[in-house]
């Protein structure tokens, strides 16, 4: 057995044909569906066809769940597809497609697994290293399979066997070459899977790829798995760089792509959005303008999330549509809060004018959660978005420099497609001149509505004020706020107080006592 151990290598090299190329110079070659929701627009429209590409990441990044997606997106179109598994079984696969509701009618699947016979003493190999032997053997089964099936698109599943098999990093590298040449005139789109388990990473396969693909994760002290990947090279393409965040649910792995909002620029026109309230209007300078973002910012409990909710109403009322995504309380408490208030969410939410989603930042990624804010907008129409609040927005991105960067991002996009965003931000803190917000957004909104304690009469009394508004004139005035049955009250100018921002006014007024 020995002496015919040479034999495979020198097939092989016969069986690697020259570099044919199937698209003149003129023509650019097709795109291939990857199969993945929003895989294809960060690569810009998919992978080129009839190419060499390289996906890799850690064992559970999702690498054999986006291998089985490509070939069944190519199944789907008629397509002869290969699934080369040198590591798990045809069994494992199946249980995996299994679990996401797939079915592999049409994947064409070749083990290339050690034989029960190679762990026999009769089988070992005495005069040449058994790399020398088994990389032959796999790779002419490999390639039988391959002619004889001729598949439009093939995955290789994992590189760390045929690693071990080739012994050392030049035959490692040598095999690779071929393979890319083999399929080369071959009319065959090839991915290769790399769990990056080697104890040194080389760069061998990247160098020789068309395209690189890395899967990354991320262990949080609390919380989910964070997945996101980069499009580390693509050649002749222009794809969409940095990193983007990914979720395995039931069904595959879902790709959200990194917002650019400079793609997204149809025109707008700036037109006011009154809320209903005649009084808060007026302290708006007629309401709030479609396009633009309010933040509404003040001490727990001041009223901010109310005075968002009837803006979202108000939008209903006149037959637009709302989104409120809400991280800090529970849908049924905010439904029973507005009711408690005169402010019903039932009918509206029946008709699909307000959508409410509950947020849990432990479990939603940033790119997620942009992403529904996305499809509130496209799909449902939404002309009203309200993020309540900014603290745990913040919580579902702890780094707060990337946290600002991305909602400036999100906040031109909406501002572009038309929407009114309404942010709302809790302040640390309930009086004084002490007060802090985690989250300094205030420089990105265009309006800073202000809602603030004071104590006066013995009473613990709110203000409302408008501190800023780049949509138009606004009043300068600080008025009374409160909120009863019959929902929201603002008064008039509180001119007979003097630092009511404090939280300890003292009265305009001689001889009136204010505490």
């Amino acid at each position: 057995m020995g002496i015919k151990a040479r034999q495979p290598q020198r097939q092989l090299d016969a069986a690697v044909p020259q570099a044919q190329t199937s698209t003149s110079p003129d023509t650019a070659p097709d795109q291939v569906h990857t199969g993945v929701p929003g895989l294809d627009a960060v690569l810009g429209g998919g992978l080129t066809s009839n190419r060499l590409y390289l996906l890799e990441g850690t064992p559970g990044s999702g690498k054999t769940t986006i291998a089985l997606q490509f070939l069944m997106e190519g199944a789907q179109r008629g397509e002869p597809v290969l699934y080369v598994t040198l590591s798990e079984t045809a069994n494992e696969l199946t249980g995996v497609a299994r679990s996401h509701g797939w079915n592999l009618q049409g994947v064409h699947v070749r083990e290339m697994l050690p034989t029960p016979d190679s762990l026999e003493p009769d089988e070992q190999y005495t005069m040449f290293h058994p790399s020398e032997v088994e990389l032959s053997e796999t790779t002419l089964r490999i390639l039988a399979d391959v002619d004889a099936i001729r598949p439009t698109r093939v995955v290789f599943d994992s590189l760390s066997e045929l690693r071990l098999l080739a012994g050392n990093s030049l035959r490692y590298r040598r095999q690779i070459l071929a393979l890319k040449q083999f399929f080369a005139g071959r009319n065959c789109t090839v991915l290769l899977l790399d769990d990056m388990t080697a104890v040194e990473h080389d760069l061998q396969v990247q160098s020789i790829s068309h395209a690189v693909v890395r899967l990354e994760q991320m262990h949080s002290d609390y919380g989910s798995v964070r997945r996101r990947l980069i499009v580390a090279k693509f050649r002749g393409q222009a794809y969409r760089g940095g990193f983007h965040d990914y979720k395995i649910v039931r069904g595959g792995l879902q790709v959200y792509p990194r917002l650019v909002a400079a793609e997204h620029t149809p025109p707008i026109t700036q037109t006011r959005m009154p809320s209903g309230l005649p009084e808060l209007d007026a302290l708006l300078g007629g309401g709030l303008e479609r396009g633009t973002s309010s933040l509404f910012v003040g001490a727990p409990g001041t009223g901010k999330s109310t005075v968002a909710v009837q803006f979202a109403m108000a939008a209903a009322q006149r037959g637009e549509h709302a989104a409120l995504f809400i991280f800090d309380e529970s849908i049924n408490t905010l439904r029973t809060r507005c009711e408690g208030m005169g402010m019903d969410l039932a009918p509206h939410i029946e008709s699909g004018h307000i959508h409410l989603r509950q947020v849990d930042p432990a479990e939603l990624s940033p790119g997620e959660f942009v992403h529904l804010i996305r499809v509130a907008v496209t799909e449902r129409e939404a002309r009203v978005i309200v993020i309540d609040s900014l603290n745990g927005y913040l919580n579902a991105m702890p780094d707060e420099r990337f946290l600002i960067v991305q909602l400036h991002e999100l906040l031109t996009y909406l501002g572009q497609c038309g929407v009114a965003t309404l942010l709302v931000g809790a302040q640390h803190g309930l009086i004084g001149m002490n007060m802090k917000s985690p989250v300094d957004a205030s420089y990105l909104a265009d309006a800073v509505v202000l809602l603030r304690y004071f104590e006066a009469d013995g009473e613990v009394r709110q203000a409302i004020s408008v501190l800023k508004k780049r949509g138009g004139a606004h009043e300068r005035s600080i008025r009374e706020f409160s909120m009863d049955s019959t929902g929201i009250r603002i008064g008039q100018p509180l001119r007979q107080f003097r630092g009511i921002l404090t939280g300890v006014p003292t009265s305009n007024t001689p001889n009136r006592a204010t505490t």
